[in-house]
């Protein structure tokens, strides 16, 4: 038997209402387009709706993870997915989105995916806020915001590549952590003991400000020649910091070693 099968009732039904909602959403998306064009909703579509799709797989996947992570409820499966989860999963739906405009040209609805990619970052600081004003952070808040992160960070350079936005380097921002996790997995095989990922001060703030200034790329006013001038004041310390993690949990750096037994650092 699934884990999602031993699931309370409720909490099936919403993981169900929220798919049948991302395929609302995908739909009007691709009826909206087709009023500017057949071909260019089709092209479209071509990413957002296996991309959409992924996302809410993603949710019905971790879904038994739906469990409070403070508090008295700690480990305790939550009967309901809560408006913080609703609004994480918008995020990522916002993040699909965006996706499909990689095979649409950028001269026709230019503002869409900074609109898109915009919305998702702004709906990320809220739903953060809501978990913690009502009291309900939960392990599956915690893996929704880190999977949809990562999206929103593989679609919006690769957008803004494709519409000559940013320079073809930025790509190697949507690869970071797939490499670093592939790093990670290639120690482990090896047999090398694989530590804590460490606290650190900046890590969450470098990923604020990569959401800010993707944001901001995408916007089609902002000087092209700018965003280039910037670009790479803007990547290079998000990439040493991959870097630095990689050969934190990896014993590299010896003073990085955490007290406590070793956790998942790829998780």
């Amino acid at each position: 038997m699934s884990r999602a099968a031993t699931l309370p009732r409720r909490l099936r039904a919403e993981t169900a209402l929220a798919a049948l909602g991302g395929g609302v959403a995908l739909a009007a998306g691709f009826l909206l387009l087709d009023s500017v064009g057949r071909e260019i909703a089709e092209r479209w579509a071509t990413l957002a709706v296996p991309t959409g799709v992924g996302v809410v797989a993603f949710l019905r996947h971790h879904t038994p993870d739906n469990r409070s992570t403070v508090g008295a409820a700690r480990g305790h499966l939550r009967q309901s997915l809560g408006l913080a989860n609703a609004v994480t999963l918008v995020r990522g739906l916002a993040y699909a989105a965006a996706a499909g405009f990689l095979l649409v040209p950028p001269t026709v609805v230019p503002w869409l995916p900074a609109l898109l990619y915009g919305g998702g970052t702004l709906l990320d600081a809220v739903d953060g806020v809501i978990a913690r004003r009502v009291g309900r952070p939960t392990r599956l808040g915690e893996r929704l915001d880190m999977g949809y992160d990562t999206l929103g960070f593989v679609v919006a350079p690769a957008v803004a590549v494709a519409w000559g936005l940013l320079p073809p380097v930025y790509l190697s921002l949507a690869a970071a952590r797939y490499v670093y996790r592939a790093g990670v997995w290639l120690d482990r095989r090896r047999g090398r003991q694989i530590l804590a990922l460490p606290a650190s001060r900046l890590r969450r703030p470098l990923a604020t400000w990569q959401m800010a200034f993707l944001s901001v790329a995408l916007v089609p006013a902002v000087p092209t020649e700018v965003v280039h001038t910037v670009a790479p004041l803007a990547l290079v310390p998000s990439l040493l910091v991959f870097a630095r993690d990689y050969l934190a949990v990896t014993g590299r750096l010896p003073r990085y070693e955490p007290d406590g037994p070793a956790t998942p650092a790829d998780d």
